[in-house]
């Protein structure tokens, strides 16, 4: 199968995205680990699919695949990305787009000065619904995981995360402790692991072990997550300054049952045509 693509990247969390619009697009989870490669393929943390939708009133329908060839649900650094990449390829003409996912309908908005707005939905914080295998909904919850008890903050975003408050990022154990986090058994459909450091009340610094990608340098639905999680503990106010490794996003929430608005960059990387069989 043989296609063109963009690579873009959201703060440093870069993806391939590709036109399935214009293109006849069989991906498999062997194909999307290719791509993936960085050596032999083009290298990506998710791969996007912009697609036609069959719903009346939206606009597009909006695939994402990890690495490893999985795929889930939302992706907030890609959804900049892909309003940027369907309104620079001609595919609309609108700056405000609703578009179908996996984990539910999303708007997106492309602002005059270049920035993207996304309105990320209502975040779910029901342990059954996230999923969370729990016995309560609290805001702060114990998660075991060798032999160490952390507090965390479950959260869905459309993709579920499981959010800490850490004295210092830079010396959190991410990739250790992520690794572990995002297979625990109470995630029934594994976790995106975050660490969060309160700067105060309007600015945290966020790294986020990633479902199927490990530790990107920013995630999107992380930074919704974790700002629900800082505000639900009473330790930061709406909007908040996310500072990734990748770089800033200003995240919105103004409580339980309204939406989550995050705002930041997409920019386009290169262009490209690969062979995959």
């Amino acid at each position: 199968m043989k296609f063109k693509f963009s690579k873009m990247h959201g703060l440093g969390n870069d993806f391939v995205v590709i036109d399935g619009v214009r293109q006849n697009i069989a991906l498999t989870p062997e194909r999307v680990r290719f791509l993936a490669d960085r050596h032999f393929g083009v290298g990506f943390d998710q791969l996007l699919l912009v697609e036609a939708s069959p719903q009346p009133g939206v606009d597009f329908r909006y695939r994402i695949f990890n690495a490893d060839g999985g795929e889930v649900e939302q992706c907030g650094n890609g959804a900049r990305c892909f309003v940027r990449f369907v309104h620079d390829k001609g595919l609309t003409t609108k700056n405000e787009i609703r578009v179908d996912t996996r984990g539910g309908i999303i708007t997106l908005r492309l602002r005059d000065d270049g920035l993207v707005s996304v309105d990320m939905g209502v975040p779910v914080l029901e342990a059954a619904k996230i999923p969370f295998v729990s016995g309560s909904d609290a805001v702060v919850q114990p998660l075991d995981v060798d032999g160490q008890r952390l507090a965390i903050t479950a959260v869905s975003m459309g993709n579920p995360h499981a959010v800490q408050v850490v004295a210092d990022v830079d010396r959190a154990p991410v990739r250790e402790l992520g690794a572990k986090i995002e297979i625990h058994p109470q995630f029934p459909a594994r976790v995106n692991a975050g660490f969060v450091e309160v700067v105060d009340a309007h600015h945290i610094r966020l790294r986020v072990f990633e479902r199927g990608a490990g530790e990107t340098l920013a995630c999107g639905t992380g930074a919704c997550a974790a700002t629900v999680a800082v505000i639900l503990r009473g330790l930061g106010v709406s909007p908040l300054k996310v500072d990734t490794r990748g770089g800033a996003l200003e995240i919105a929430w103004n409580g339980p049952g309204t939406p989550v608005l995050m705002t930041g960059p997409a920019v386009t990387v290169f262009e490209g045509e690969i062979e995959t069989d």
